[in-house]
């Protein structure tokens, strides 16, 4: 007969929201979203043209923010 520890718990569920309800994305989410690479995303944020959030070691960007870059247009580069 198997016995279970009650003290030993199963970790918390992660919760899984859609972008839409998010406040904050990843990197790889956000470059995702913009359907850009990662290192174009780190440029944007390098050149201030997506302001990031650091929360520990992560760094954030707002979805707000995505909406506003993809509703204006981008005729420049982004690197070089």
């Amino acid at each position: 007969m198997d016995l279970v520890n009650p003290s030993a718990r199963k970790p918390p569920a992660k919760v899984r929201l859609a972008p839409e309800e998010k406040l904050l994305v990843g990197r790889e989410e956000a470059a995702g979203m913009l359907s850009i690479s990662c290192r174009a995303l780190d440029y944007l944020v390098a050149n201030k043209e997506l302001a990031a959030r650091r929360i520990g070691t992560r760094v954030l960007i707002a979805v707000s923010d995505l909406r506003r870059f993809a509703r204006a247009d981008h005729p420049e580069r982004l690197a070089g």
